[in-house]
């Protein structure tokens, strides 16, 4: 089943101009070994055996890697990532769709991987 995009997206994929941004994310998406990070990490991270489910570990390696990327405190990644839909299509997240934790769940600087995304 095909799902449907929304408005965003769709208005997002209609532009013409690519921006140094979207020229960014593209090269960076090409060059970092995502599959072999999560394959090297999938062992430390936490199998959501108890309390919430945890957020899906490529998920939060790609929202880890556009904070430091860009320089962001946690609350200034959240607010990029509900501003910037290419930066949303590099961390795999769909308004629509995904569930998008706010704070106060701890923070995702300094690794302490239960993020708030």
């Amino acid at each position: 089943m095909q799902r449907q995009g929304g408005f965003a997206e769709a208005e997002y994929g209609a532009k013409k101009k690519q921006t140094r941004r979207d020229k960014f994310l593209a090269e960076m998406e090409a060059v970092v070994p995502w599959a072999r990070l999560v394959e090297r990490l999938a062992p430390l991270y936490p199998k959501g055996e108890r309390g919430r489910p945890p957020i899906p570990l490529e998920r939060m390696l790609r929202v880890y890697f556009v904070q430091q990327w860009y320089g962001l405190a946690d609350e200034a990644v959240e607010e990029a990532l509900y501003g910037s839909q290419a930066l949303r299509g590099v961390a795999g997240i769909e308004l629509n769709r995904v569930r998008f934790r706010t704070r106060p769940r701890c923070c995702i600087s300094g690794m302490g991987w239960n993020g708030m995304i």
